[in-house]
């Protein structure tokens, strides 16, 4: 893979995010900083990244995808209402884990394969 700069800031801007962004919030930022980049150039750069694993892909509620930068480990978490994505440490999971394993047999991907939906703060309230 090529390290352009526009791929470099879209990694540094989902890096420094507090939280996993959708293509045209990634759009929306970057433009907020002065860095305006047309969406299909945001779509296919953030898939590339997801290719070469540098960010994951989070499959929230209905068709909403968010991006996040890969680091540590870690699960998600979904609002169904709003679609926002949270990411969970997996540190927090690890008897959960265990007994999802003992259960079903699955042994679950420690990457963030555990996804769990529900309503957010905001949209409890």
């Amino acid at each position: 893979m090529r390290c352009t700069p526009g791929r470099l800031r879209i990694l540094a801007l989902l890096a420094d995010s507090a939280r996993h962004l959708s293509p045209a919030e990634t759009c929306a930022e970057l433009a907020r900083s002065g860095e305006a980049v047309h969406a299909t150039t945001v779509y296919r750069t953030l898939e590339t990244l997801v290719e070469v694993g540098l960010v994951h892909a989070v499959r929230g509620s209905g068709a909403a995808v968010r991006y996040g930068a890969t680091g540590e480990p870690h699960h998600h978490t979904a609002c169904r209402e709003c679609g926002s994505v949270g990411a969970l440490d997996g540190r927090h999971l690890a008897e959960s884990m265990g007994a999802i394993e003992e259960l079903t047999g699955l042994r679950p991907d420690p990457s963030g394969a555990l996804l769990i939906y529900g309503r957010c703060a905001e949209c409890a309230a």
